[in-house]
C-alpha cells in the first residue's frame, strides 16, 4: 500500500515509450549521456588547468622564509628560548 510495485513502473515505462517513441526516447538519453560526458571532461580540464597554474606559480616564485615585519633588515633569530616558569597552583587555604 502506498508504494510502487513493478507493475506500476512497467505501465509508466510503456506510457513514456508511447508518448515519446522508442527512437526519440533513446535519442534523448544519448543527448543526456553526451552532456554528462562533456561536463565531466570540462571539470577535469578545469582541475588540470588549476593544478598547472599552481605548479607554475610555485616554481617561478623564490622561496622565502617568514620574517618579522618590525625588523626587516635584521637576521632571523632561531635560538631556542627557555620555557617560562609556571606559577605554582594556589593552596587550598589561600583560595578561600
Amino acid at each position: 500500500m502506498g508504494g510502487f510495485s513493478i507493475w506500476h513502473i512497467l505501465i509508466f515505462a510503456i506510457i513514456l515509450l508511447l508518448l515519446f517513441g522508442g527512437n526519440r526516447f533513446s535519442a534523448m538519453m544519448g543527448d543526456v549521456a553526451k552532456g554528462l560526458k562533456s561536463f565531466k571532461q570540462g571539470m577535469s580540464e578545469e582541475e588540470e588547468d588549476k593544478r598547472q597554474r599552481h605548479e607554475d606559480q610555485r616554481r617561478s616564485e623564490p622561496r622565502q622564509l617568514p620574517r618579522d615585519s618590525a625588523r626587516p633588515d635584521e637576521p632571523i633569530d632561531v635560538t631556542p628560548r627557555p620555557a617560562e616558569p609556571m606559577a605554582p597552583p594556589p593552596r587550598d587555604d589561600e583560595a578561600r
